[in-house]
C-alpha cells in the first residue's frame, strides 16, 4: 500500500506530489523513475499511459502554478517537474529503460560488462570493414561513378534489422523481470553494449550519407 500524504493523508501514487490536496515533497537521491511516474515496474512499459502521467503530474506540479507561493516553493515546483521530465525521458527510451532495470535489478554495469553477445563479434568485424570501405569510397552513390550501388543503404538496412531483432531479444528477457541479480542480467547488458554499437553505426551512416549529399 503506497504511503499516506502527511498533509492529507491520501494514499501517494507519486514521491512527489500529492494529487489530492496538491502538497510538493522534496525528492533528493536515486530515484525510480517508475514510482516517480506512478507506473507498473516492467520493460513493455505503455507509453500513451507514460504520456497521461506525465500530462496529468506536470498539471499539479508545474513553476507556473505556483506564481504566487514562497520561494521554497516555487523552487520544489521547479525541482520537481524537472526530476520528472527525466523520469520521462529515461522510460521512453528503449535502452535507458532497459539500463535502468538491469542496474536496479543489481545487475552489471557497461564498465564492468563491456562484452557483447558471441555471436555479434564475426558481424562486428564485418559491419567495421564494410563502413571502411564506404568512408574510403567518394561521391553520394558509394563508389564514385554515376549509377553505382550506394553500399550505405544495405549495410544500413541490415544494421537496423540487427538492432530491432537484439532489442526483442532484451525485452524477451527483461519479460516478466528477472529476480535481482539473476544471470539474465549480464545477458541484457551484453545485449545493451551491443544495442549501443549498433546505434552508434547507425549514426557514423547517417553523417556519412550527409556529407556526401553535401558534395553534389
Amino acid at each position: 500500500m503506497a504511503a499516506p500524504c502527511p498533509t492529507c493523508g491520501a494514499p501517494l501514487d507519486t514521491p512527489l506530489c500529492c494529487t489530492s490536496c496538491g502538497a510538493l515533497f522534496a525528492v533528493s537521491g536515486e530515484l525510480d523513475p517508475f514510482d516517480l511516474l506512478g507506473v507498473p515496474r516492467e520493460f513493455r512499459v505503455d507509453s500513451g499511459l507514460l504520456r497521461r502521467r506525465l500530462r496529468s503530474l506536470t498539471r499539479r506540479m508545474h513553476p507556473d502554478f505556483f506564481g504566487t507561493a514562497s520561494d521554497e516553493q516555487r523552487a520544489r515546483a521547479e525541482r520537481n517537474t524537472a526530476v520528472l521530465n527525466e523520469a520521462h525521458e529515461e522510460l521512453s527510451d528503449d535502452l535507458r529503460r532497459a539500463d535502468g532495470l538491469v542496474r536496479r535489478l543489481g545487475g552489471p554495469d557497461e564498465t564492468a560488462e563491456r562484452q557483447m553477445p558471441q555471436e555479434f563479434l564475426m558481424e562486428v568485424l564485418e559491419w567495421n570493414e564494410s563502413l571502411d570501405d564506404e568512408r574510403s569510397r567518394g561521391g553520394l552513390d558509394g563508389h564514385g561513378g554515376p549509377g553505382a550501388p550506394d553500399g550505405l543503404g544495405a549495410l544500413e538496412a541490415e544494421l537496423r534489422s540487427r538492432h530491432d531483432s537484439t532489442l526483442a531479444q532484451a525485452s524477451d528477457l527483461l519479460t516478466p523481470l528477472p529476480a535481482p541479480g539473476a544471470p539474465a542480467l549480464t545477458e541484457v547488458r551484453r545485449l545493451l553494449n551491443a544495442l549501443r554499437y549498433l546505434q552508434k553505426t547507425l549514426s557514423e551512416i547517417g553523417s556519412l550519407r550527409l556529407a556526401r549529399a553535401n558534395t553534389r
